[in-house]
């Protein structure tokens, strides 16, 4: 029998062999462990995503009461809760999705409002008051146009006729009554002003120590009252946060706001401003020259109830919107009033455009243009000295250049979509 001698120095190297692919299988099989655990955890992740969204879309789809919070079936595990919530920004639906799984939250914040039909979209609603409606000039309809009974017709301004191939460039069809907007949206904007009341001393924020703020809609709401007036320069002012004053707010170009909301009787913007905010008056709103508000701004005049005991006619004061010259404002325009008078409510000047909606349940002098949709009780137009009724002069309303995407004003029926996604 023959017998090999062994170095012991390969011993030691088969060893190491042994130990190298010890360590590699230990190592690989480590991998895939964290690969699936961190695959269970992708999962989780984009399953709470997928989760928040249902909830939102929930909320569009479905009506539940405002300001409750609901819990979600999701025919799923215990461990698995989707919550939604609904209450208001300003004229928006707010709503707030709420998804867990496990030990991951996600939280997701949507504006609300309605969404665009894809065909006959809406250029005009005039409210049918047994008078015509009369267009001179360069005045341009384009879109489906509600009139009422005793339809269109060319008129003359100044010795200015009208000027179009056509009275409407789109489908005729006859007015009734103004469509209302949702109920919801008129109680919202008789709540708001006294929301201040409900808080504690810590919402409030004082502009004369920090002339910057930022709140997160993840967080409760912060405040800026003064029952004075408020002049809102060079302050900067994002998010979560109501800017309210007994008396009048003043916003000068300086400034900076986003996604904020002003109450006051009075609200006057500056020339220059260029922000994207919510305003809520009771008397007047001024937009000065070449301002840009971006959507989706609104600018909202409720007019307030006033008894006989407390004021005359004569010395009564209409409240109006005016928007000046060169002026662009992407979102929504509301006049809600009573006051019968031969002026015009809501002033919309010369080389303004409004992309979205105009709304006025009482006058309406259009010499700019909406890009967009009008509803309205009337129209008037100031021109030499007189007054003429339901005549639009140069203005024009075109539905078609409005993207189809715009979210706005939520009227009965109307299907909801998601105006901006909030932080």
């Amino acid at each position: 029998m023959i017998f090999f001698k062994i170095k012991a120095g390969a011993l030691q190297l088969t060893m190491f062999v042994v130990v190298v692919i010890a360590l590699l299988l230990a190592a690989f099989i480590i991998l895939i462990h964290t690969h699936r655990a961190f695959k269970v955890q992708t999962d989780f992740v984009i399953e709470t995503v997928n989760n928040t969204n249902k909830g939102i879309h929930h909320a569009l789809s479905n009506n539940f009461q405002l300001h409750d919070t609901i819990t979600v079936n999701l025919n799923d595990e215990d461990y698995k809760t989707l919550q939604v919530h609904r209450d208001y920004w300003g004229l928006f639906e707010k709503v707030t999705a709420i998804s867990k799984i496990k030990t991951k939250t996600l939280k997701k914040i949507a504006l609300v409002g309605a969404s665009q039909p894809e065909i006959d979209r809406t250029a005009l609603y005039v409210e049918d008051n047994n008078r015509p409606l009369v267009v001179v000039g360069d005045t341009k309809i384009k879109g489906v146009a509600y009139l009422p009974k005793q339809g269109i017709r060319t008129g003359n301004i100044s010795g200015h006729s009208y000027y179009g191939e056509r009275l409407i460039y789109g489908k005729e069809k006859t007015s009734a009554k103004l469509p209302k907007l949702q109920s919801e949206i008129h109680a919202q904007i008789k709540v708001l002003p006294a929301i201040y009341k409900n808080l504690d001393s810590e919402s409030f924020l004082d502009l004369s120590r920090s002339r910057t703020h930022k709140n997160s809609f993840y967080k409760p709401i912060q405040v800026v009252y003064d029952p004075f007036t408020i002049n809102l320069s060079e302050v900067s002012l994002t998010g979560h946060i109501l800017i309210q004053s007994e008396t009048k707010i003043v916003v000068d170009a300086s400034s900076k706001l986003k996604d904020v909301v002003l109450i006051a009787p009075k609200i006057e913007i500056k020339n220059r401003v260029e922000g994207t905010f919510q305003a809520f008056a009771s008397k007047e709103i001024k937009v000065g020259n070449h301002c840009k508000l971006n959507y989706p701004s609104t600018l909202v005049l409720k007019e307030k109830s006033v008894t006989k005991e407390t004021t005359t006619t004569n010395t009564k004061e209409t409240p109006f919107i005016k928007v000046n010259n060169g002026s662009k404002i992407k979102g929504s325009i509301i006049y809600l009033g009573s006051s019968k008078s031969y002026k015009s409510q809501v002033f919309i000047d010369n080389k303004t455009v409004i992309t979205g909606e105009v709304y006025c349940n009482r006058n309406l002098e259009l010499l700019g243009a909406v890009l967009g949709s009008v509803y309205t009780h009337g129209f008037v137009a100031n021109q030499s000295g007189s007054v003429y009724q339901n005549h639009i002069y140069n203005g024009a309303i075109i539905v078609d250049e409005l993207p189809q995407e715009y979210i706005g004003l939520v009227f009965k029926n109307s299907k909801k979509g998601i105006a901006k996604w909030l932080y």
